[in-house]
């Protein structure tokens, strides 16, 4: 029987879904973790081929009646978890053929207006993707305007942090700020336009806030390594990212994490970091989507979609790594 398509899963498109399956697929099939599930896209096309099994994961409650229709569907070869991806290691000790991150909101978050993602609602101001402890409403209007300024400057890489942490600041003292329009207002009249520029100017300061409400650059940073645990030697990592902080994590991560580490110049021998080793020869290549993909899907533009293959090392905990990335991880935690 041919279960009926949700509205949310007609809202969603799998970005680069060729290129994910023609680095992932094996033609013995294999174990597959989902680490973003979302509208299921790149789970339902794995599922498609024989001796495949998925474990997807997803934080958003709203994704439950998509992953019920997969179980329903493939009773034994799809297993659904509502948890973040830094709990991957909760559900399984098998090894794993490849683990994929599609990173960033998803189109079923920004198309619900209510739940305040989309600078163009005129909802309540929220921005959670599930299982946070705070919403933007409560850091908006309780955390200080240091703090705020330096949250819009670090995941938002907003010159003109200062300009509108101060007038959130000032706007608040009148009355309590709760609607998206409020705050896409404080941004228009801190922010000078620039005609030239595409992106819309309240962009950076969402995207920070979002960031530090679902906190996910420390789940980036925990769930990659522990997919990276359980992946089988010549198992795949595969991580499309939606802007340039977490593009550099997976490069750096990739880079300096492989058999040929990271040199400062490529005409100079390969020199041992002393990091452990966890990939084979890593090839800083970024796949990008192709232009029939953006025109059918616009928000796909800024994808960069990068990649790894385990190799048959032992595991250890990867401390640079984590040490190369604690002003993100502490900033997350101001709060904690």
């Amino acid at each position: 029987m041919k279960l009926p398509q949700t509205l949310l899963e007609k809202k969603h498109f799998p970005v680069m879904l060729n290129e994910v399956l023609k680095i992932c697929l094996t033609k013995s099939g294999g174990i597959y973790l989902d680490c973003t599930f979302g509208g299921g896209g790149y789970s339902k096309e794995i599922l498609n081929y024989p001796n495949t099994n998925i474990i997807a994961i997803d934080r958003d409650k709203e994704v439950n009646p998509i992953a019920k229709n997969l179980s329903l569907k493939f009773p034994k070869r799809f297993k659904f978890h509502l948890s973040k991806f830094s709990n991957l290691d909760n559900f399984f000790n098998d090894k794993i053929d490849a683990a994929i991150f599609d990173l960033g909101i998803s189109s079923i978050q920004l198309e619900d207006m209510s739940r305040g993602f989309s600078f163009k609602s005129k909802k309540k101001l929220d921005m959670s993707m599930g299982l946070t402890k705070l919403n933007a409403i409560d850091i908006i209007n309780n955390f200080s305007e240091n703090q705020l300024k330096n949250i819009i400057k670090i995941f938002g890489e907003e010159k003109e942090a200062y300009r509108i942490a101060k007038n959130i600041v000032k706007k608040r003292e009148c009355r309590k700020i709760e609607y998206v329009y409020e705050l896409v207002e404080i941004i228009e009249q801190s922010k000078k336009r620039d005609f030239k520029k595409k992106i819309n100017i309240s962009a950076k300061t969402f995207q920070a806030i979002r960031i530090f409400v679902n906190k996910e650059i420390s789940e980036l940073i925990n769930g990659i390594i522990k997919a990276t645990k359980y992946l089988k030697p010549g198992g795949k990592i595969v991580i499309v990212s939606f802007h340039s902080i977490e593009d550099k994590i997976a490069k750096y991560f990739f880079k300096n994490f492989s058999m040929n580490q990271s040199r400062s110049n490529k005409y100079l021998p390969e020199k041992r970091l002393g990091n452990p080793i966890f990939f084979e020869k890593y090839f800083n290549k970024i796949i990008t989507p192709s232009s029939k993909e953006i025109n059918i899907n616009p928000k796909s533009k800024s994808a960069k979609l990068r990649y790894a293959i385990r190799s048959n090392t032992p595991f250890f905990e990867p401390v640079e790594f984590r040490k190369k990335f604690s002003k993100y991880i502490e900033m997350e935690n101001i709060n904690d």
